[in-house]
């Protein structure tokens, strides 16, 4: 069994405009040294499976085809034993 942890982001060429809002949050607390902020989504997949190589190909198919619109946004994940 595996546990798959799977970070989605907006691609650098995309305005993060609800990580824009904490920025801007961010300098009314007075942190002005924060330059910007990136949000995302995170997943935790268990995956049933003995196979790493196909517990690698069944989570890239997910992310790609479900989880992250890729026409906007960049996916990684880390695989471990659960």
């Amino acid at each position: 069994m595996y546990l798959a942890k799977v970070y989605i982001t907006y691609k650098e060429s995309i305005l993060d405009p609800k990580g824009e809002a904490v920025k801007k949050a961010i300098h009314q607390l007075d942190y002005q040294s924060v330059a910007s902020v990136r949000m995302g989504k995170y997943f935790e997949i268990t995956v049933e499976e003995n196979d790493r190589a196909e517990v690698e190909r069944t989570i890239e198919a997910i992310a790609d085809q479900l989880l992250a619109n890729v026409t906007m946004e960049s996916y990684r994940y880390e695989i471990e034993e659960a």
